[in-house]
């Protein structure tokens, strides 16, 4: 089996890995100015996708130009978030360079799509591919692949603890190869339990005090568990963006949730945005859940300028800010490019860790079950650091880099 690397190694985004010239696994893209895409010309017989986040399938309509047509492999609930965001993109910057696809691209998704459930093998360009629970948002999935001599787990992002969303990852299927993501190999997160109840403390001071919280969320998993943390403990919350359409969407496919009913609760209970008078909004003592997570657009770019100059507001930062981004800037200097104005702002600023990825402890207490296997280090920042540490350890792992072939016999 040999494996090519086209994106996604010593950075987090543009996943995609090439299985013998034939097989594809993600295709994302990389967010920046410009954004960046996988390397190389290809041309799969299929591709099976780990999960609808832009970094692992932002790319993949493009696959489908000209005469192509490989078959697309995923869950359910996968197929449908990436159409979302396909279209999310043709919307934002169809036609220029940060899109690299059509309309008519997208709409070919449906005609090649298959979609799978968990623990179910099925073939596709002469593999057996089986899915597993990967605990990363819904439909996300670890990919094995057997060829009959090796055995390869494609792991994905992956969480091994229970979110209010999805449940943790527990499969741990033999292989020989395992490619396992390292977002978060040089962090520990704290419990979850205590960020939540950091945050919650956090927002009823503000309202209490008569402010405004502004909660950047990425409308994928991450909108739909602070609306599930925000319904549990009876926070008034706005939400607005993309996110209102994925937790419905998401609200369809129940098997894929931990909790169905907690969603179905929490969105009942949540005001969705329907106008556009959000300076109003912004003004509220109340809580507003907005893409994006990194506000790199969507409403946020209307509220934060709207709550910057108060100190009584707040701005709860809740995930991942990748180097470059607005939301990276602004925890790092107290300023933010919001459409293209640098503003300083006055209202506080805070960060929470509510990772939907596997921390330190969490990837070896996965690759605990993998001693014996070859392990690849990739989606990270620090790879070849973790695949040192895991090389002292008595572990055969290196960390590939971009381009790289690699041949793997067993």
């Amino acid at each position: 089996m040999d494996l090519r690397f086209l994106g996604g190694v010593h950075e987090v985004g543009r996943s995609a890995v090439l299985v013998d010239d034939s097989l594809l696994l993600d295709y994302g893209m990389l967010t920046g100015n410009p954004p960046r895409f996988p390397v190389g010309s290809i041309d799969p017989d299929a591709v099976i996708v780990s999960h609808g986040h832009l970094d692992h399938v932002g790319a993949l309509p493009s696959l489908l130009s000209g005469d192509s047509r490989p078959a697309i492999h995923w869950t359910a609930p996968t197929r449908e978030l990436a159409l979302v965001l396909a279209r999310d993109t043709l919307g934002l910057h169809g036609g220029t360079y940060n899109c690299p696809f059509t309309e008519e691209e997208v709409k070919r998704i449906r005609q090649v799509s298959n979609h799978h459930s968990y623990r179910e093998p099925f073939e596709a360009a002469g593999y057996e591919i089986t899915f597993y629970n990967a605990g990363h948002i819904p439909g996300s999935a670890h990919i094995l692949i057997d060829d009959g001599d090796t055995r390869f787990l494609y792991t994905g992002d992956f969480h091994t603890d229970n979110q209010r969303l999805v449940s943790g990852s527990t499969a741990r299927p033999a292989a020989d190869v395992v490619a396992c993501e390292s977002t978060y190999a040089d962090v520990t997160h704290a419990e979850r339990a205590s960020v939540e109840k950091q945050f919650v403390e956090s927002v009823r001071t503000t309202i209490w005090e008569g402010g405004t919280v502004v909660v950047p969320v990425f409308a994928i998993g991450r909108t739909q568990e602070l609306l599930m943390i925000c319904a549990a403990h009876d926070i008034d919350c706005y939400v607005d963006g993309m996110g209102q359409r994925v937790t419905q969407l998401l609200s369809r496919y129940p098997d894929f949730l931990c909790n169905p009913e907690a969603l179905q609760r929490a969105q009942s209970s949540a005001r969705f945005v329907t106008g556009r008078d959000r300076s109003r909004i912004a003004a509220k003592n109340t809580t507003i859940l907005t893409t994006a997570g990194m506000l790199t657009g969507g409403p946020a770019m209307s509220y934060i300028p709207e709550i910057r100059t108060r100190p009584v507001n707040k701005i709860a930062l809740t995930g991942y800010q990748v180097e470059g981004t607005p939301g990276r800037e602004l925890l790092d200097t107290g300023r933010a490019d919001i459409d293209g104005r640098v503003m300083p702002v006055s209202a506080q600023v805070e960060s929470y860790n509510f990772s939907a990825h596997a921390d330190h402890n969490g990837l070896r207490a996965f690759l605990e079950s993998y001693r014996d296997s070859k392990i690849l280090i990739g989606h990270g920042d620090r790879c070849e650091w973790f695949a040192a540490e895991l090389r002292d350890d008595g572990y055969d792992a290196t960390a590939p880099t971009l381009n790289e072939q690699i041949k793997i016999a067993v």
